[in-house]
């Protein structure tokens, strides 16, 4: 009979962890059709990342506090509405991962000027993240004018999405 010492069972967890190949990572892979449009609905608080005219993934979103209407300034907790581009991407997301939306454009700094107001910016995809769940406990429009997916959704849209892709958001 063998006899396992303490050390041996000390490190069994360790040793099962590793087998079992630890928690997924958040750098997922995509080999599938391009994605070469994101449209968000934000009235249907969907949103849909497209190949042409095929809907590949469709996503429950929440948006900004002030969901209704288009964002105008700063702090006015809405999400813009419009045609704008995938322009960044941030692995080190408090909300996990990020994919930058290229708000303002011209025409709404221009607006925001003219009013004597700034247009804010920092609009992203983004998901949930420990920040997220803690601002929003079972609220769906949290964000100061973000949208937001669950945390593993935003890994599969942050693999599948190139920059510079429009994202056509409606009212």
């Amino acid at each position: 009979m063998h006899r396992i010492s303490r050390r041996t069972l000390s490190l069994l967890p360790f040793a099962l962890l590793a087998a079992c190949g630890g928690p997924e990572p958040k750098f997922k892979r995509y080999d599938g059709p391009p994605v070469t449009q994101i449209v968000v609905n934000k009235g249907e608080r969907r949103m849909y990342l497209m190949s042409g005219r095929i809907v590949l993934k469709a996503y429950d979103v929440g948006l900004g506090n002030e969901p209704v209407g288009t964002k105008r300034f700063e702090g006015d907790g809405k999400t813009p509405e419009g045609v704008y581009f995938i322009d960044r991407f941030n692995p080190d997301s408090a909300y996990h991962l990020s994919l930058g939306v290229s708000y303002p454009n011209n025409l709404d700094t221009a607006f925001a000027r003219s009013q004597g107001l700034d247009p804010g910016g920092d609009i992203f995809i983004h998901g949930w993240g420990a920040e997220g769940h803690r601002l929003a406990p079972g609220k769906r429009d949290w964000t100061a004018g973000c949208i937001a997916v669950r945390d593993e959704e935003i890994e599969e849209i942050y693999a599948m999405v190139q920059g510079g892709i429009p994202v056509v958001i409606n009212g």
